[in-house]
């Protein structure tokens, strides 16, 4: 309880807290197309692969925007970055309740649903940003468990297409997205760890390679779990007949466990590092996708895909244990770009699925993909892991050590001076 109050005072609670609650909630609309798949599948008569291609788009309209959002929050602040963003999502949304008649109009739907998936860097580095190096793991593990939306969408999609019809459950969302919103505006603070710079300054980390390791390797973390949360429901409905009413509740305890395990990787990448973590993580991922590919009867199916969306959670938190360290006045950039190349890794999972499923009548294909990019993002961690840790990150991943532990930085300026003398980060 007392480390709890002591992480709570170095930092800003209420952001932090609405912080997850924009993520949490902007992730429930994302995925909303994955929850109601079997629905929009049966009213218009779609094939496997049509339906892969459906679940794809928010994904990849999602990841597409990840970044600009990121770039964009650096000149006007991340709470009126994500404030904007809401209010496009409450406009995209009501557009979807009045005009989606057609599988033409779901895809075109999967614009504003993928608007509500560019969340994710500036809700995680506003949530982190008030918290010194030290718990900088479990603070973006806190904002970061907003994923946990998904299982909002799962839970209540479903039952609520049932009853209502799918399309009205677009107008049930308005309402939804308008809690964050409100609560954002009223309670959270813009943190002070925002660097002014240049636009050609911002784009440098495109070209840097540090920032394509982590893009690569959040292709297989979150792309995983972004994925895999929009196919799960299809998976039990068409590979294993579980009824449209069931397949949200087998589903919610499975994507639930990355939220859960999330917060734990970043708090134990905070301990033993981020880098000890992630490889540990790609050899799971690795074992369990090439188990999942022998489509065992639907009780082991659950177990395994419970593990994997455990794996999934922890590698999400332990690869933003990371990235602050390696960027910390430019973190909602650096964020925005990895979430961006890992959400477009998500769409590989619902095509590869659908493919899989309509040329060779199975869905194993689709996870031996995965097993696949597992192993070599195994090998390229064990490649780059002596240069992060004789430049910018201690040994196995973990924070430098502070000259000026548990200080709460005020300013930016002053967050980049102590950087640059070596006190915040002990270089």
């Amino acid at each position: 309880m007392a480390s709890l109050k002591v992480f709570l005072k170095s930092g800003h609670p209420w952001t932090l807290f609405c912080s997850f609650l924009y993520f949490d909630f902007c992730f429930a609309v994302w995925v909303l197309n994955g929850a109601m798949a079997p629905f929009i599948s049966e009213a218009y008569n779609l094939t496997p692969a049509q339906k892969g291609f459906m679940l794809s788009v928010p994904i990849i309209s999602g990841a597409l925007m990840r970044f600009p959002l990121g770039v964009l929050s650096q000149y006007i602040g991340r709470k009126s970055a994500a404030l904007v963003e809401m209010g496009v999502i409450i406009l995209g949304l009501g557009w979807g309740f009045f005009f989606v008649k057609s599988y033409t109009d779901v895809l075109l739907m999967g614009i504003p649903l993928g608007i509500a998936g560019a969340s994710f860097g500036v809700a995680l580095s506003l949530g982190g940003g008030w918290f010194p190096p030290q718990y900088k793991g479990l603070a973006i593990g806190i904002a970061g468990a907003g994923n946990s939306g998904a299982v909002l969408a799962v839970l209540f999609a479903p039952p609520l297409a049932i009853k209502y019809g799918w399309q009205n459950v677009y107008g049930f969302a308005v309402a939804l997205m308008l809690v964050p919103f409100l609560l954002m505006l009223i309670f959270a603070k813009e943190p002070p760890d925002r660097e002014k710079k240049t636009f050609g300054e911002n784009m440098k980390v495109l070209v840097e390679k540090d920032a394509w390791v982590f893009n690569i390797s959040y292709i297989l973390t979150f792309g995983g779990y972004i994925g895999f949360t929009n196919f799960l429901p299809t998976l039990f409905h068409d590979g294993y007949g579980i009824s449209k009413a069931m397949m949200g509740q087998l589903a919610a305890p499975i994507i639930v466990m990355a939220s859960v395990t999330r917060i734990v990787g970043g708090w134990i990448a905070d301990r033993i590092g981020g880098l000890n973590v992630m490889i540990v993580i790609c050899v799971a991922v690795f074992g369990i996708s090439l188990i999942a590919t022998t489509l065992p009867p639907i009780i082991f199916m659950m177990a395994i895909m419970f593990l994997l969306f455990c794996a999934l959670g922890a590698g999400n938190g332990s690869t933003f244990q990371l990235v602050p360290h390696r960027w910390p006045v430019t973190t909602a950039i650096a964020m925005s770009l990895i979430g961006e190349i890992g959400a477009l890794g998500g769409g590989l999972i619902p095509n590869a699925m659908g493919l899989s499923k309509q040329y060779y009548g199975t869905f194993s294909y689709g996870f031996l993909l995965w097993a696949g990019i597992a192993g070599v993002i195994f090998i390229m961690y064990l490649k780059v892991q002596r240069r992060w840790t004789t430049s910018w990150v201690g040994k196995g991943g973990r924070a430098l050590q502070s000259a000026a532990k548990g200080l709460k930085i005020q300013t930016a300026d002053e967050y980049e001076r102590l950087q640059r003398e070596g006190r915040h980060y002990g270089v």
